[in-house]
């Protein structure tokens, strides 16, 4: 899946936001649950870095995205907008 997909799911769920599903739930927590778990993602990966494989640390670096995702979602934020800060 690329980012961009990944950015579409993230709307995708705030804007249907389906009963049953944890990003749902994320979402009804707002860009504090959001940041929340993006820091701890952050945190896992860092330590994935450190300590696992590089199997485990690509699976933590893409829950990173996906939080990125979801918070870019929150807040309205389209992907042209952090590309014009890369």
């Amino acid at each position: 899946m690329k980012f961009e997909e990944i950015v579409l799911l993230a709307r995708q769920r705030k804007a249907e936001m389906p009963e049953g599903r944890s990003t749902t739930e994320l979402f009804r927590k707002g860009s504090d649950g959001i940041g929340k778990k993006l820091v701890e993602e952050a945190a896992e990966s860092w330590m994935a870095a450190k300590f696992e494989t590089r199997e485990a640390q690509a699976l933590e670096l893409s829950q990173v995205l996906y939080y990125v995702a979801c918070m870019m979602a929150e807040k309205g934020l389209s992907l042209e907008e952090i590309e014009a800060k890369l």
